[in-house]
């Protein structure tokens, strides 16, 4: 089983936000903590436990150059990774 890394899309599978994706922030053993840009800001991270969510092993290509470069992550970013992220979705 692969790790959880931070930058990787993941999609909520219990609660009231089913079915909604995140990008993680952070990662200890029993709990992921997940952000939206929006709602879910990087001052209010949303925290799951590992198994409520179903990781997408994909960094989108905004976020990688970011964390690549050590720049520190904003919400904007975030924002703009989840819009590409369902765009390309939609488009498939």
């Amino acid at each position: 089983m692969r790790d959880f890394t931070k930058g990787m899309l993941a999609r909520s599978k219990a609660g009231h936000d089913t079915g909604k994706w995140y990008v993680v922030m952070d990662v200890d053993q029993e709990y992921v903590y997940l952000a939206d840009g929006e709602v879910r800001t990087l001052d209010r991270l949303k925290k799951k436990k590992r198994k409520h969510v179903q990781i997408c092993y994909k960094i989108p290509e905004s976020l990688d150059k970011i964390l690549k470069d050590g720049t520190q992550i904003r919400d904007e970013h975030i924002k703009r990774a989840m819009k590409e992220f369902k765009n390309n979705q939609q488009e498939d």
